[in-house]
């Protein structure tokens, strides 16, 4: 009898992969947000919260979690809408639509803000036209959500886009056979199978837009109390040399980022739960 066939995987051992993943996930990962908390530590928790307990930070902190996830819920639609029409329907320019949608992530971001800023200023093409409906745009909050948007668009629609490709027109055709109206299908069979990845597309698009520097700080006018957002804060604590007042704003940044991705993973496992109830 001949030797048995044996399946070799591709990927290495379990334990080759798993060292070179923990090794890289520690480098990448694990060891920079030991080192924000170590330098926090080192500063005690007193001087973190009196760091971070003044009107200007809390401000700062508010502006940037606030827009950020207005700019998330923005994109967790639009982007989804994006995703749909790009995979379903077949128009003139549809390839470089689809091809834009990854322009965020080829342009620096300090050429998207400044690109953004000349668009809307009161001079820009766009801003002019605001401002004689008695509208501002740049050095507002405005420009500051415009400007997240952009830059969080593309993580919704490219994680949503795999999953538009997979759903066969069939299930849509077999719920419509049923009586189903076109707002039940939508709601009760799309949606449901879209969930998981809108909210992964959603969790990414939130993450960017919190720690966006490059591409805000140009069209926000950085007026403290108004448009200043928090990574400037840490950055203006850098070029003072005052780190550990910079560790304590990103600490606080870091527990309440890990607060909103936690209910967000929450949500994410309730509606895979959900699916496959149904």
């Amino acid at each position: 009898m001949g030797k048995p066939l044996i399946h070799r995987s591709p990927m290495p051992g379990f334990g080759l992969s798993a060292g070179i993943t923990l090794t890289m996930l520690s480098i990448i990962v694990l060891l920079p947000i030991g080192a924000l908390l170590a330098k926090g530590a080192g500063f005690g928790i007193g001087n973190i919260w009196e760091t971070v307990n003044r009107e200007r930070v809390w401000a700062a902190l508010f502006l940037s979690f606030r827009l950020s996830l207005f700019a998330a819920l923005f994109n967790l639609v639009f982007g989804v809408v994006l995703a749909w029409v790009l995979v379903r329907y077949r128009f003139p320019g549809r390839r470089i639509i689809d091809a834009a949608v990854d322009l965020p992530f080829a342009l620096p971001t300090a050429v998207a803000g400044i690109a953004l800023t000349a668009l809307y200023a009161p001079n820009g093409a766009f801003g002019s036209l605001f401002k004689e409906l008695g509208v501002r745009i740049a050095y507002t909050q405005w420009g500051i959500l415009i400007a997240l948007i952009f830059v969080g668009l593309p993580f919704v629609t490219r994680t949503v886009q795999p999953v538009v490709e997979e759903i066969e027109r069939e299930v849509e055709e077999a719920s419509a056979t049923l009586g189903a109206s076109r707002a039940y299908t939508l709601r009760h069979v799309v949606l449901p199978m879209l969930a998981p990845a809108a909210l992964t597309g959603f969790a990414l698009a939130l993450a960017r837009a919190v720690g966006e520097y490059g591409s805000v700080i140009f069209i926000a006018g950085n007026r403290p109390l108004q448009t200043e957002i928090a990574p400037l804060l840490i950055v203006i604590q850098l070029e003072e040399f005052n780190y550990e007042a910079a560790a304590a704003i990103g600490i606080a940044m870091l527990l309440i980022s890990f607060a909103l991705l936690l209910v967000i993973n929450l949500i994410q496992v309730w509606s895979r739960r959900r699916i496959g109830y149904v």
